[in-house]
């Protein structure tokens, strides 16, 4: 058993509460420093008998915590207070009424919501559900510290994992990249992102880890000089130019080199931008655009730009707060190197996000400062009303998404996200013109209401009053915003149409002397091969079920073995349906199910929990022993599955065997060799599974350009024929495009 030396343990626990007030991003006031002082001898006093799995005392942790929100996240008092209580109502016999007592309503308020977080993640026995995370994300209405000091905490417990078992590590770690980095990311806290991605992948993949850190190691010396070079041709300039400014070198986190292997399919070597220079000046604040564009104009005179990944945030802040000049030049031995150039008030905004804006503006206080940020996250919290998992997505969706900046007609700048359609931004001024949206302009031009937009556009909405969405908008926005309204509208419609159905359905079947009744709907429903007595109605009130439809449910009623017999192999036909109807009905023949964006054909099993039958809604989850099992997505394991093992859940939907088929676009591109096309379109033909739907080929300066767009039965002939068309003389690339 470990020795502990008290006295020795209790002068570091002094010496850590001098460092708390000492790196303290606000400045404290007398007051200030009474209240910690006060909340530090209570959480001393509470956790005087705990101890930590390491053998440390528990006091280190929550000073700790309250470390990272007064320096890194910049916080003021109250959240100092609320960092180094957050453990007591819940680790203790402290109650949120004692806490109210001996300090104030707002620090008991942060702990309740602190301490709320913690039990309902106890409570659900799996760290990493969506349900838990719905109702963390959702106490960012209450009071967006709440999050940010459970970011504090959350970036200690990654920092001090090593003596956790390694199924808990891998637990949090997935987490932690699945939900608080992206927060961090959102919230502005950079520094605080990076670190918990970097421990994420510490946890998650700890050999691709180790592996890059000790390649950036290994590196390091070099990378230092290469650096050094630019930095020292850049200062001879700026100091001709009386700039002050500080330069940095700054390494790519390990995460974004991981990032960047995966996405592009490289090496480490061949991660072109592992490093960046960050240029930090002082300036007045009227001056700060002026100074930066001079900074772009000397770092230009010594290293070719690249047009294309030239940033301006300082024009166009990001929502997150974040402003900068993000340059790509190509350096010394034809490196690319990307200059970063910012204030000093714009890298404080930066590092520390929400705290630095109000620290800013004049007069602001931590509380009023607090309204920024809540309406930057409300939109994505509006519809609570959606499935967990579906809520997380959106969410996580919203966090990390790029930006792209759009005009209104008046000139006014509008941010969306990166992918948004014309549709999208016509929701994003206001619910009730999207709704009305007829069609939309860009840049002067008539374009689809899918139509994506890019930064610079200018957009106009054309309305009508009788306009109104369809399901097919679903498929036109990408945004939770634009998603949620068009949803509630067209719930609001098939519930109004499916009233009418009803009182017809009842009027219909009182005709042929049936009386409605849940039996009766049950049978109805099952005759139709619908799934809810909602499609029902509604079909009846769109008139999607004729009469003579009814009269054949009435006849199998009266003779009910034999017309059982008859309407299994009889297929209703139904002339009439609309589209909105194909998203709900289920054909007889959805019998087989395929995987992945390519509907590829695997072994699967249907799972015992929800016992899911063809037509349902399912996904695939990879299970360690016995392959791929499928489950309906409103299985009750689905949450759990879907939050803790991402990277298990395959996309899987039934299709009609009989008739699948899909068409699939090649694009092929090589050197115009002799008789390449006569070969390409040989190969194509003489493949008997493979109908050609549309072929066009063109040359230019000596590259061949082909696109073939083909209907086949399935992925493996698709391959085959992919396979064959490589092996032709003079062919460089050929790959297959995915349209969304």
């Amino acid at each position: 058993m470990i020795e502990i030396d008290i006295e020795k343990e209790n002068k570091a626990i002094a010496q850590e509460y001098k460092e708390l007030l000492r790196i303290s991003y606000q400045t404290l006031s007398p007051t200030d420093k009474k209240l910690i002082r006060k909340a530090f001898d209570v959480a001393v006093d509470a956790h005087k008998e705990q101890r930590r799995k390491s053998g440390e005392a528990y006091i280190f942790h929550p000073i700790a915590v309250a470390k990272i929100v007064a320096s890194e996240i910049g916080l003021g008092a109250t959240s100092i207070a609320a960092a180094l209580l957050h453990d007591v109502v819940e680790d203790t016999p402290l109650t949120v009424e004692d806490i109210e007592r001996l300090f104030n309503p707002k620090v008991a308020q942060l702990v309740e919501g602190l301490t709320k977080i913690s039990l309902v993640q106890k409570d659900l026995n799996a760290s990493m559900q969506a349900e838990n995370f719905r109702k963390m994300i959702l106490t960012l209405n209450d009071d967006v510290r709440v999050i940010l000091i459970k970011l504090a905490d959350r970036l200690h417990n990654m920092q001090t994992m090593d003596s956790m078992a390694e199924y808990k590590q891998t637990k949090i770690a997935s987490e932690t990249l699945y939900i608080y980095a992206p927060l961090a990311h959102r919230l502005g806290l950079y520094n605080i992102k990076t670190k918990l991605e970097d421990l994420g992948l510490k946890y998650t993949e700890p050999a691709v880890y180790e592996d890059i850190v000790s390649k950036i190691r290994e590196t390091k010396e070099e990378q230092d000089a290469y650096i050094k070079d630019i930095s020292d041709v850049l200062k001879k300039s700026l100091d001709g130019e009386q700039i002050d400014y500080i330069i940095k070198g700054r390494p790519k986190s390990i995460y974004s080199i991981r990032r960047k292997m995966r996405a592009q399919n490289v090496s480490f070597d061949e991660v072109y931008d592992k490093f960046a220079l960050r240029i930090v000046y002082k300036s007045a604040p009227h001056d700060e655009k002026f100074v930066a564009w001079k900074i772009y104009s000397i770092v230009t005179d010594h290293y070719r730009p690249s047009p294309s990944r030239l940033r301006d945030w300082i024009s166009s802040p990001k929502s997150t707060g974040y402003e900068a000049l993000h340059i790509t030049v190509m350096g010394p031995k034809g490196r690319w190197v990307e200059v970063q150039v910012r204030s000093e008030r714009m890298d404080e905004i930066a590092e520390k996000g929400y705290a630095a804006h109000y620290k800013y503006k004049n007069g602001a206080t931590e509380e009023s400062g607090l309204d920024v940020w809540l309406n930057l996250l409300r939109e994505a919290l509006e519809n609570q009303e959606t499935n967990a998992v579906d809520f997380v997505e959106d969410f996580k969706m919203n966090l990390y998404s790029k930006e792209i900046f759009v005009f209104t007609p008046k000139g006014e700048i509008k941010s969306l996200p990166k992918g948004a359609t014309s549709l999208d931004f016509a929701f994003s001024i206001h619910s009730e013109i999207g709704i009305k949206t007829r069609g939309t302009r860009v840049n002067g031009r008539l374009v689809p209401l899918n139509h994506e937009l890019k930064s610079g556009d200018q957009v106009e909405v054309i309305t009508s009053v009788n306009q109104k969405p369809t399901v097919n908008w679903l498929e036109y926005v990408t945004t939770s915003r634009a998603k949620n309204k068009i949803k509630n509208v067209l719930n609001e419609n098939t519930k109004k149409i499916a009233e009418e159905g009803k009182e017809l359905l009842t009027r219909k079947l009182k005709h042929l002397k049936i009386t409605i009744s849940e039996q009766v709907i049950n049978e109805l429903v099952n005759f139709f091969k619908l799934k809810t007595s909602l499609d029902l109605f509604y079909r009846v009130g769109i008139g999607a079920i004729e009469n003579q439809q009814l009269k054949d449910y009435a006849a199998q009623k009266s003779n009910s073995i034999i017309n059982f017999f008859k309407n299994k192999i009889k297929r209703n036909k139904d002339t009439t349906t609309p589209e909105e109807i194909h998203k709900q009905v289920i054909s007889s023949n959805y019998d087989m199910l395929v995987f992945g964006t390519e509907h590829d054909k695997l072994d699967y099993k249907l799972s015992q929990c929800c016992n899911p039958i063809p037509g349902d809604d399912v996904f695939g989850f990879v299970t360690i022993n016995e392959g791929i099992k499928v489950h309906k997505k409103d299985c009750p394991n689905a949450i759990g599955m879907q939050s803790n093992y991402a990277y298990r859940i395959m996309s899987a939907k039934w299709i009609d065997s009989s008739q699948e088929e899909f068409k699939a676009i090649i694009n092929i591109t090589g050197m115009d060799v002799l008789g390449l096309t006569n070969q390409l379109t040989k190969v194509i033909s003489n493949n008997m599974s493979v109908n050609i739907q549309s072929i066009s080929l063109s040359t230019d300066a000596g590259i061949f350009h082909g696109q073939v767009a083909v209907i086949v039965q399935n992925n493996t002939i698709l391959k085959k024929m992919i396979n064959a068309i490589k092996k032709i003389d003079g062919v460089d690339k050929v790959t297959r495009e995915y349209r969304t």
